[in-house]
């Protein structure tokens, strides 16, 4: 039992640590680190709310759905990254955005679909 406690405070202050590397970080690689867990998050639950949304569709609605997604995608990786002769770049802080804001539209036609029934018309 002593060490299961041991082992959970451990954990506990790690996370801590983590959290407050976060809070300021100590050189570009601490602050990309940080911004990647935000991201990850962020995409996580972008990856939820479709799934909620794709299980409430009918057939023509999720062919609305995956064609929106595959534009928003597009979208997304125009504006956020770049592929120049010296590597491929990413702008997180933009990717992370842009993830929350197309995360927080599937969870408004989640709402609709809950309340009013499912508007395929607006999955575009």
């Amino acid at each position: 039992m002593k060490k299961i406690i041991a082992a959970m405070l451990f954990c506990a202050s790690g996370a801590a640590f983590a959290n407050s590397a976060c809070d300021v970080p100590k050189n570009d690689f601490d602050g990309l680190y940080c911004l990647n867990k935000v991201y990850q998050e962020a995409d996580k639950e972008l990856n939820t709310n479709y799934q909620v949304l794709s299980s409430k569709l009918d057939a023509d609605g999720k062919k609305a759905l995956k064609a929106g997604q595959l534009a928003w995608i597009k979208q997304r990786n125009d504006t956020c990254s770049k592929r120049e002769p010296t590597g491929f770049y990413v702008n997180l802080d933009c990717a992370t955005s842009t993830t929350i804001k197309r995360s927080q539209f599937l969870q408004d036609r989640v709402r609709e679909c809950n309340s009013a029934g499912c508007q395929n018309s607006k999955l575009q």
